[in-house]
């Protein structure tokens, strides 16, 4: 009696864990320590990464993750752990794991060697489809990867390597071939429609041979996709690549001075029309980081003043942000109080309109408005009727 009452007891702990839905480690929990545990318990490591301000991640944490046959599935087989992309402890995973948008789910062995990936919210059912399918080892995608690692460079395979890549979502990884795909094809590739795609798609490097080629020959693939889309691709390019144009370096974010002088360098060779705005707009946001506010609003006054440039009311507003906190330099805030006031003045003066919309979305109140509320915050520390 006193065995069965402990058999008993036993199969209701383990009801009672399955019902729990999944178990996730204590949030924070590093893939290592995971995969550690993985190994113990003979299970793989299940990783969902997640932002706060993602709806399908949030239907998932309150929809699925809790339902009793999902964590059954998930509770035998893997040890999970949760990371929000944005949480300072998670900084530079994004990156490192080349995941752009969210949720997305990623499979490890208990080695840490990623298995599989997928994206996206599902119900309970399709999410343990998904699961189980992405949790057996891949060993056509492995096989190219091993190809690709061994020099193979065929039209070919590159194709298909590119196309695995992109089905489970590696798009770092993606750009470098779609790169290398096009290398010596430069002068020919908008004519086959394929690589036109695939240039359009994945090349995002702006020193990329392809990208070079076409920003000073746009002619040819302006046949194929538009002249309109080929000019938004390349300010696409060259605008995104700022971003790495900054590294880490100790618990601070600097410009990477010899990238930023290789950067300029390119914008002149390719002749870009508006180089100034790339230029300054780097400037701006490394003043800004470093915490030189005085820099930083002298940078924005610059790019005011130069010929052909010009920045709209809600640009002006997001620049001025800094200065809506405590404690902002009293110096640099006056100073952008009296940008924001010419602003002002040359709206009312009929120099230009104010915004009432951006893009398709309908602002509740004109842009000066805005501003006028901005400098009074600004100058009081208050809300308006505060």
């Amino acid at each position: 009696m006193k065995k069965l009452s402990i058999i008993m007891s036993l199969m209701l702990c383990t009801s009672m864990m399955f019902a729990q839905g999944v178990k996730f480690e204590q949030e924070g929990t590093t893939l290592d320590k995971a995969a550690a545990k993985a190994k113990k318990e003979n299970k793989l490591v299940f990783v969902d990464c997640y932002t706060q301000w993602c709806g399908p991640c949030k239907k998932m944490i309150r929809d699925v993750f809790p339902q009793a046959k999902v964590g059954e599935y998930m509770n035998t087989r893997f040890v999970n752990i949760k990371i929000d992309m944005e949480a300072k402890y998670a900084e530079g995973l994004s990156k490192e794991w080349q995941v752009s948008g969210y949720p997305t789910f990623i499979i490890f062995n208990a080695d840490g060697k990623e298995i599989g990936r997928f994206m996206g919210g599902s119900d309970a059912d399709g999410f343990i489809r998904r699961v189980e399918e992405k949790s057996t080892v891949d060993a056509a995608a492995n096989s190219l990867e091993e190809r690709w690692n061994n020099g193979e460079r065929g039209d070919a395979f590159l194709k298909e390597y590119l196309a695995s890549l992109t089905a489970t979502y590696k798009r770092d990884d993606a750009d470098v071939v779609a790169e290398t795909l096009l290398n010596g094809k430069e002068e020919n590739f908008a004519n086959d429609k394929e690589l036109a795609d695939i240039f359009m798609k994945h090349v995002n490097n702006p020193f990329a041979s392809s990208f070079i080629y076409t920003a000073q020959h746009p002619e040819a693939l302006q046949a194929i996709v538009g002249e309109r889309a080929v000019e938004m691709k390349i300010k696409s390019v060259l605008g995104n690549y700022t971003q790495n144009l900054f590294v880490k370096k100790g618990v601070n974010t600097v410009l990477d001075e010899n990238k930023f002088t290789a950067y300029q360098a390119l914008l002149r060779r390719l002749k870009v029309k508006d180089a100034d705005h790339y230029r300054l707009t780097v400037l701006i946001s490394n003043a800004e980081k470093q915490g030189e506010y005085i820099e930083y609003v002298n940078y924005i006054k610059e790019y005011l003043a130069t010929p052909g440039l010009d920045a709209s009311d809600m640009t002006l507003a997001n620049w001025a942000k800094p200065f809506s906190v405590p404690g902002a330099d009293e110096t640099a805030k006056a100073l952008m109080i009296e940008v924001l006031r010419e602003r002002v003045a040359d709206i009312e003066a009929g120099k230009r309109e104010a915004q009432t919309k951006v893009g398709n979305m309908k602002l509740s109140r004109p842009t000066d408005e805005l501003l006028r509320m901005i400098i009074q915050t600004m100058e009081t520390g208050k809300l308006p009727n505060q």
